[in-house]
């Protein structure tokens, strides 16, 4: 990967990581894309973790395939999400300081879903 260590998608809770390597492939190319640096708020998660946060149970970033990105202004979530559409990311979920990004392959795709509710 050129812009990311695989160390920044580590789960917080017991350091574990199963990140898929096509995920962060194209994490690295919606980089490139959107044209500014990202910070990783969330990666890879143990469950034990994932329940602590009240993350979803069908989670994708239990199973490597997803990851939150730092987002504040709506100019930096428009520029990540056309990026991360070109770069072949499929599922977006939009919240207050970042963006949802995941291409799990056993979901539905080509959904954007609001988040804070």
């Amino acid at each position: 990967m050129r812009h990311f260590k695989l160390s920044e998608f580590n789960c917080p809770c017991c350091g574990g990581n199963r990140m898929h390597l096509e995920f962060l492939e194209r994490l690295d190319k919606t980089r490139e894309l959107a044209g500014f640096p990202f910070i990783i708020n969330s990666g890879c998660r143990c469950p034990a973790h994932n329940i602590e946060i009240k993350g979803s149970p069908t989670s994708s970033h239990m199973r490597g395939w997803a990851a939150d990105v730092q987002a504040e202004t709506d100019h930096q979530k428009y520029k990540l999400i056309f990026a991360a559409q070109e770069a072949g990311f499929n599922r977006f979920g939009v919240y207050t300081a970042f963006i949802h990004l995941d291409c799990d392959p056993g979901k539905t795709g080509e959904v954007i879903f609001r988040g804070d509710k």
